[in-house]
């Protein structure tokens, strides 16, 4: 048999491999979704048949070009009529939209938009009697009879494909058959000659036996947790033993999401370290927020990077889950992954406007595919609180602390001061005391600005800058220096665990899950659940003999613009400096009082009209379809896309899946959209090498063509 390509460079995978790992991964998925385990092997075989023809393999090889569109899917349904009518329907599902929605594809290449281009048929036809022998020989290897098609026969088959696809497209829903190949495909494409091994994991459910440690300083952890309701609403603050409550709650796999991407690095680490002596095999991904957005004709079509199937425990942002409440690509695939599972929605008071408004679509979305769902915070709004009540009904078990055990976790006094530069004094002070200072902004900009300044006040003080404009190489090697922890969990003396006078600027990532203990915090106004959240940055090490002792906290006067908020919204910001004790005790009991007079109200926003996902369970995108432009570019500043260094282009276009996530940059995808891109990969954003450095990271306003070194640019 001819060697046929089916990946180009690294990979150079061969066509009969591809197809052999797709169709294992097939098999394995549909036993786990219910779906035929025999019509699902058929499919993976099928799927990527077209690229047998020679316009594909050129291509490939890159040694011609053609201003003709060539779909290797289009070409592979030439052979639909080799199996059983019965099996069409899915057969055509799983191979027709594998890519490209099957109409209104962002760049026009989706069947139905090619079917009104003149001589397609004959284009995809190519030199049939050549290579349709090739395809026959992979079908027989692969022990599905096949007999020699003529050309008129296949294009009846195109025509057949074209008419079934026609009608599909006026049909609303979500196809199973697509979702399950889309996620064999991607599972055996990322895994190669590793699929066998890692599919023996795939599904397996964690023991999570771990959490169930109890302790007298975490109130929690005596608290039964088991309960016949399905669903969890935990409020409880920092250091109450919340995270293993939550994973208690948990009698499946675990989808654990957290708001903001540095988080989920330290909560990865600490996830998979707490059970790796129980679940020595355990399959644990990390999944950043990160997209693929490809160009095309003005047009972009984002595609989540999607987990892999099937792994016991996944950390997450929720961005990757909203896919399946805005229909973007692989929205099918991840419901199948994420049906009947227990999802974690931790800190979920962090959520405002319109993400708060995607989160709680989702909750809506995930109770409608049988999922439990656990929802953790440490404060959260009477309002709020009450709307996922309301969602999730009364199979729900709501877990609160009383009084008294809130009383043990006063661990703040907090003192309101009117600008930055107020707190230079402080940090003195600090400095003198050997203390450990935290100073959080609100924008990576003003993160930037403070780094720079107090770099050139205390040149002799150990001092480090976090924020999410990093290299992920970058940020998580300064996040193991913040923690002060080597892989084996044994004190390095740096910072979190040193005994010396240190200074960390940071955004509001430090919220959540950096288990780090510092002794003075000056950070801008934030709204009160958030500045709660970042409190617990403070004071955090909890033993029986520090119960009742304080620490200062200086929060900063907001300021007078709206802009200069941002992110946040002003009257909140305001009315939260208005509540906040100056110079006495910031009492736990009270909070709640006091959150609910910052947010007297919510407007939750309506985005059904943006949801694929409707309110009454029904899904309202056309079948074998899906968002080509995601609805979050236009309604959330998030940080959906990538970027990478000019100077280490090489590097990655040439790199392994893991490398090339430790070089990419997180970045909204505005900043970047008329930089070039790389097409290996997430297709990041390059950017010019001066807009980067190790210690600052990421400068924004330096991103400009004039900045590229002319040596390294890409004409």
């Amino acid at each position: 048999m001819e060697k046929l390509l089916a990946k180009s460079a690294p990979e150079w995978t061969t066509l009969q491999d591809h197809l052999h790992h797709v169709a294992m991964s097939a098999k394995a998925f549909a036993n786990h979704v219910g779906l035929n385990e025999d019509l699902a092997y058929k499919g993976a075989i099928l799927h990527d048949l077209g690229k047998a023809h020679p316009e594909f393999q050129k291509r490939l090889l890159r040694s011609g070009k053609s201003t003709k569109t060539f779909r290797h899917e289009i070409a592979s349904l030439f052979f639909i009529s080799l199996f059983p009518e019965s099996e069409h329907s899915a057969l055509i599902e799983m191979v027709v939209g594998h890519h490209k929605s099957i109409k209104n594809d962002a760049g026009e290449k989706g069947l139905l938009d090619l079917d009104d281009i003149e001589e397609y048929e004959n284009f995809h036809l190519g030199r049939w009697n050549e290579w349709s022998q090739h395809a026959n020989e992979l079908l027989n290897h692969f022990g599905i009879y096949s007999e020699f098609i003529n050309e008129k026969k296949a294009l009846e088959n195109l025509d057949y494909v074209v008419d079934y696809c026609k009608k599909q497209i006026k049909e609303k829903g979500f196809s199973q058959w697509r979702g399950l190949l889309m996620g064999a495909d991607h599972f055996a494409s990322a895994l190669i000659h590793s699929t066998e091994k890692e599919l023996k994991k795939c599904f397996a459910r964690p023991n999570l036996s771990f959490f169930e440690r109890t302790h007298p300083l975490y109130p929690l952890s005596q608290m039964d947790a088991s309960s016949s309701k399905k669903h969890s609403l935990v409020v409880a603050c920092t250091g109450a033993g919340k995270t293993d409550f939550l994973f208690r709650r948990c009698t499946g796999r675990v989808f654990y999401t957290l708001p903001f991407q540095a988080s989920i690095n330290a909560m990865f680490k600490r996830v998979a370290k707490d059970l790796e002596k129980d679940n020595p095999d355990l399959d644990i991904r990390i999944l950043h927020a990160s997209s693929s957005v490809i160009k095309r004709k003005g047009n972009e079509e984002e595609e989540v990077l999607q987990s892999l199937f099937g792994s016991s425990v996944k950390i997450l942002t929720p961005h990757q889950l909203a896919s399946i409440a805005f229909g973007l690509k692989g929205y099918e695939s991840l419901i199948l992954d994420l049906k009947g599972c227990d999802i974690i929605l931790d800190e979920i008071h962090t959520y405002t406007g319109v993400s708060q408004a995607i989160v709680i679509k989702l909750v809506e979305v995930l109770k409608s595919i049988d999922c439990k769902i656990h929802v953790g915070t440490a404060t959260m709004p009477s309002i709020l609180y009450n709307k996922i009540l309301s969602i999730l009904g009364d199979d729900i078990l709501e877990v609160a602390l009383p009084d008294a055990e809130l009383e043990k976790f006063n661990r703040h006094k907090t003192f309101k001061i009117k600008t930055f530069e107020d707190s230079f004094s402080i940090i003195n002070t600090a400095i003198d005391k050997n203390q450990k200072v935290l100073i959080v902004m609100n924008r990576v900009a003003n993160a930037q600005k403070v780094f720079d300044e107090l770099s050139e006040l205390y040149p002799n003080i150990d001092k480090i800058l976090l924020h999410s404009r990093f290299k992920r190489s970058d940020r998580n090697k300064k996040e193991k220096e913040l923690i002060g922890l080597d892989d084996n969990g044994i004190p390095t003396n740096q910072f979190n665990t040193s005994n010396k006078t240190c200074i960390v600027v940071s955004t509001q990532i430090v919220e959540v899950s950096l288990d780090i203990s510092f002794d003075v915090m000056i950070t801008e106004a934030a709204p009160l659940d958030a500045l709660a959240q970042r409190f617990g940055r403070i004071n955090r090490k909890r033993t029986l003999d520090t119960i009742g002792q304080l620490k200062n906290i200086y929060v900063i006067a907001p300021p007078e613009d709206k802009q200069q908020a941002l992110p946040y919204d002003l009257d909140v910001l305001n009315r939260t400096y208005e509540v906040l004790p100056d110079g006495e005790i910031f009492e736990e009991k009270v909070l709640q009082e006091k959150i609910d007079i910052v947010f007297p109200k919510i407007d939750f926003l309506n985005i059904e009209e943006h949801s694929v996902f409707k309110t009454n369970g029904d899904f309202s995108i056309n079948k074998l379809t899906h968002r080509s432009k995601s609805i979050l570019f236009e309604l959330l500043e998030i940080d959906s896309v990538s970027c990478i260094c000019e100077s280490d282009l090489v590097e990655y276009e040439n790199s392994d899946f893991e490398r090339r996530l430790e070089l990419e940059i997180p970045i909204r995808y505005f900043t970047v959209s008329k930089m070039n891109q790389s097409q290996k990969g997430n297709k990041p954003f390059i950017i010019p090498d001066k807009a980067y450095s190790e210690n600052m990271g990421l400068i924004t306003t330096l991103i400009k063509e004039e900045n590229f070194d002319f040596n390294n640019q890409i004409l």
